[in-house]
């Protein structure tokens, strides 16, 4: 094997190897894109879903308002968020939201079990707040503990349910800046998964310093080919 050849050989394998190591920890990021008819006249992605596997049987999903057309996508009162999660058997913890709009008081949230959310069939583990639209959030976050196996990657920690969706949410439309005082222009559901289905699309975000290290190895390889054939030249 020539001294060109080993270099990319060496270079290869670092980065699998380092790839190997960091895109294990990347989160999945989905939206949720599909709305009821109750919302269908307010266009999506209505929130983004981010799922980030702690370890092999700990993860941390957090749901997010999105923005449209002047109006903001907030959550709460009954599902307001909800999960197909990929496990026989889980424990639910660390409930937290917040609403940085005027007004608002999130929450108290609570854990609604399994539930139906209108039209896009059932999720085996939704989360509740306090009724109406000044107790939605702009965000909502929780953890989840597998406590009958494990979970190899982020991908794995959700599972699409019989509708073919991972993650919903019960939505109140409303116009930016979100103000109490203003009240809901519409209430509905909107629902998403992250395999590119007819509920809504995909977005895995890769680990960027796996980018770089890339970028950073084959710089190295070219400067050294570049040296050595500079010195076999001269």
């Amino acid at each position: 094997m020539t001294g060109r050849n080993k270099l990319i050989v060496i270079a290869a394998a670092i980065f699998l190897l380092t790839v190997g190591t960091t895109c294990a920890s990347a989160d999945t990021i989905f939206d949720l894109g599909t709305g009821n008819t109750a919302i269908s006249g307010f266009p999506g992605p209505y929130a983004e879903v981010d799922v980030a596997l702690v370890d092999a049987t700990h993860a941390t999903i957090t749901f997010t308002s999105l923005t449209s057309g002047g109006n903001i996508y907030l959550m709460g009162d009954g599902g307001t968020v909800a999960v197909n999660v990929n496990a026989t058997t889980w424990t639910l913890s660390g409930i937290t939201g917040s609403n940085s709009g005027t007004g608002f008081t999130p929450g108290p949230y609570s854990d609604g079990g399994a539930g139906n959310l209108d039209g896009f069939g059932v999720f085996n583990q939704t989360i509740n707040s306090f009724d109406g639209y000044t107790h939605s959030s702009d965000t909502v976050s929780f953890s989840l503990e597998n406590t009958s196996g494990t979970w190899a990657d982020s991908d794995a920690v959700l599972t699409p349910n019989a509708s073919g969706a991972q993650a919903a949410a019960h939505i109140f439309v409303t116009s930016l800046p979100a103000d109490a005082s203003n009240g809901a222009l519409a209430t509905g559901f909107a629902a998403g998964n992250s395999s590119g289905g007819p509920i809504s699309g995909q977005e895995v975000v890769p680990e960027p310093t796996s980018i770089a290290l890339l970028g950073s190895i084959f710089i190295g390889v070219a400067t050294v080919l570049r040296k050595k054939k500079q010195q076999g030249a001269s």
